[in-house]
């Protein structure tokens, strides 16, 4: 089940331009270690390019977990992307098994990956993903400087913390486009109280539910046979979504 709605006010693009002005656009780029910035005018040659994923895996589980593995391949062909970046936050890199630190404290590093990635594919769209804790993060990167994020996918975005408090500070802020992907039996992320959110934020939005999934898309062998599908069945359902989301809105761009 999907559903999309349009944003209350719309993010300022090409769409918005007249004439040439309409495809031209300034990336601007931050090298990292080096301050220096990049500036490169991007024409409507670059229409049509392949995006670039930048995948941030969740508090749990490193990059190479096979959930992470698999949604990285899913999402390469689907995406049709040049390269889907995955990468491990300090406090799990090499084996270790911290407790992650707040969010908040992983949106240098994660910027950091995605300013590297995006100035070795100069002119491709930016994707920015995540799962868990990895698309709370990548909400937080998309808004920030010299970030030129096209949309952000959410799989399982982590709604309610531990205490009950409702996460939804940057996702009001964010003006870039956002699909959630999330399980219906997800406990972090009431789907009555993501709809409440969503009327509220200014970007274009689209929820995409995978029916009796928990929080991982999982869904208990009981439930499948009841509606007479299987776990990969329901996936390719979540992934072809977020194809026509992204293609979209890189449409529009």
């Amino acid at each position: 089940m999907a559903t999309t709605r349009a944003s209350k006010r719309r993010r300022l693009n090409g769409n918005e331009l007249k004439g040439k002005e309409e495809d031209k656009q300034v990336e601007q780029i931050m090298e990292t270690g080096t301050g220096k910035t990049i500036e490169k005018l991007s024409t409507g040659e670059n229409k049509g390019k392949s995006p670039l994923v930048v995948f941030a895996h969740g508090a749990g589980a490193p990059s190479s977990s096979d959930w992470m593995v698999r949604w990285k391949g899913v999402l390469a062909k689907a995406l049709n992307a040049v390269e889907v970046v995955t990468f491990d936050y300090p406090y799990i890199a090499g084996g270790k098994r911290k407790a992650p630190p707040k969010a908040e404290k992983l949106v240098e590093f994660h910027s950091d990956i995605v300013r590297k990635s995006m100035a070795k594919y100069l002119g491709h769209p930016l994707i920015l993903a995540g799962k868990s804790m990895g698309s709370r993060v990548s909400c937080m990167v998309a808004g920030g400087e010299n970030i030129a994020a096209a949309a952000v996918i959410c799989l399982g975005y982590p709604l309610k913390g531990i205490n009950g408090a409702v996460r939804d500070e940057m996702l009001l802020q964010l003006t870039v486009p956002v699909i959630f992907v999330q399980g219906s039996k997800d406990g972090l992320c009431p789907l009555e109280l993501l709809e409440v959110v969503r009327k509220k934020m200014n970007s274009v939005t689209a929820l995409h539910v995978i029916e009796g999934g928990d929080h991982s898309f999982k869904i208990a062998k009981k439930h499948l046979q009841s509606i007479g599908s299987n776990q990969e069945a329901a996936e390719d359902q979540a992934v072809q979504a977020i194809a026509t989301f992204i293609s979209s809105n890189l449409d529009e761009r």
